[in-house]
């Protein structure tokens, strides 16, 4: 069978057990920031069916909860997914687990972690967070302090990490801690796996300007770690946390819009609130302009995307070029949520009451939220010191540590 004609298989098989699998019910539910379910049987229902499939994490082995899919037929089943009305909500319940700590413990762990952690989050039963950030190791991450001492089969862990997202929910936590207090900036740590639910951790969630709080303060106080749940070698956490980060900035920029789109254009957005001129035209010259130009951005940037994917041939490597798709992703939304603002005017700066619509209300959120994605991730300077270094070749001018 060709590639072509596998794929054929792959989507009618797809778009035949979503016919019969996914519940009417649910057509058209928005899943939110924590991937949570309306209370429904429905709900739940929808998410065992698609563990059982794999495809919560359709790529992962299928000893691990995956599908064994390729990255070509994990694309097919996302795009039958979306044909159809339907969603995974999978990755989001898993918080961190499905797009960064489980790819890294399938690189880094041995047998006994992936069997222990993976089918949890390939099902979306187990949530994961990650302690990297602390107040005074934000982009310079190689400064944190927090420290886990060797106590023969476990190692008891002492210190404070911030902006750890959905903390308060999670049931385990990967971080990232110093074994070795004399050993230079970026030796000396190691990444451990600990659960949440004991009483040396504690968190305290932090409200955003947006009104949302999925990040927390987290403190460990005399926490455990189990000497099993080391991820790599110990004193070698910082290569484990780099390649972690790049998952996570491939996940946050490989995502593909839809076949069919239902939102409202921006162009046809701006036509309703600005007006347009006799010849149908949007009436503002200049927002005419800028409003081409995002657009333009807007697909070098999803075609960028396929140009890397499409070099990988369909086996999509983690690279530096993840954070050129990062930059250019947090450039492309912070001007769309700009451009909502400046297109809905004094309409677009409604945060309650009646004289707004959702979309109205929702618009200045979306601003003040997205104003994050130049520093979540790595920071905006910080993926330009990557580009210049790991692809552009230029020499080291950032301190070393």
């Amino acid at each position: 069978m060709t590639a072509e004609a596998n794929l054929e298989a792959v989507r009618d098989d797809a778009r035949t057990w979503i016919e019969s699998n996914f519940p009417k019910s649910l057509k058209g539910y928005e899943v939110g920031l924590e991937g949570g379910g309306d209370g429904s049987s429905d709900f739940e229902t929808w998410r065992q069916k698609l563990a059982e499939k794999g495809w919560g994490a359709p790529t992962w082995p299928k000893e691990y909860g995956g599908a064994g899919l390729s990255h070509p037929e994990a694309k097919v089943v996302a795009k039958a997914l979306a044909k159809a009305g339907a969603f995974n909500p999978i990755p989001m319940l898993a918080g961190m687990g499905v797009t960064m700590v489980g790819p890294t413990i399938l690189e880094y762990g041995t047998d006994d972690q992936k069997e222990r952690h993976l089918p949890g989050i390939a099902s979306g039963a187990v949530r994961w967070c990650l302690g990297l950030s602390e107040p005074n190791a934000g982009s310079d991450l190689a400064s944190l302090q927090t420290k886990a001492e060797d106590k023969g089969n476990r190692y008891v862990v002492n210190g404070q990490k911030v902006w750890t997202s959905g903390a308060d929910i999670s049931q385990w936590c990967g971080a990232l801690v110093r074994t070795d207090p004399e050993a230079g900036k970026r030796d000396g740590i190691s990444f451990v796996l600990l659960p949440m639910d004991q009483p040396g951790v504690e968190t305290r969630p932090i409200k955003l300007i947006s009104g949302a709080s999925p990040f927390c303060e987290t403190y460990f106080n005399d926490a455990y770690a189990e000497k099993n749940d080391l991820l790599g070698d110990v004193n070698d956490g910082w290569s484990v946390v780099k390649r972690l980060l790049q998952h996570e900035r491939q996940s946050q920029t490989s995502a593909r819009r839809p076949d069919a789109v239902t939102e409202e254009s921006l162009g046809e957005k701006a036509k309703r609130y600005v007006g347009v001129s006799k010849d149908g035209t949007l009436s503002d010259a200049d927002l005419r302009q800028r409003l081409v130009k995002h657009l333009m951005d807007e697909q070098a940037h999803y075609l960028t995307i396929s140009r890397i994917q499409a070099e990988a041939k369909g086996n999509v490597e983690v690279s530096a070029a993840a954070s050129i798709l990062k930059n250019s992703n947090t450039r492309v939304a912070q001007t769309k949520a700009e451009l909502t603002m400046e297109i809905m005017g004094s309409q677009g700066l409604g945060w309650e009451g009646d004289l707004f619509t959702e979309e109205e209300r929702n618009s200045v959120r979306e601003l003040l939220w997205g104003k994050a994605m130049s520093i979540y991730g790595g920071s905006y300077e910080v993926q330009n010191n990557i580009i210049s270094k790991n692809i552009l070749g230029l020499p080291e001018t950032t301190q070393k540590g």
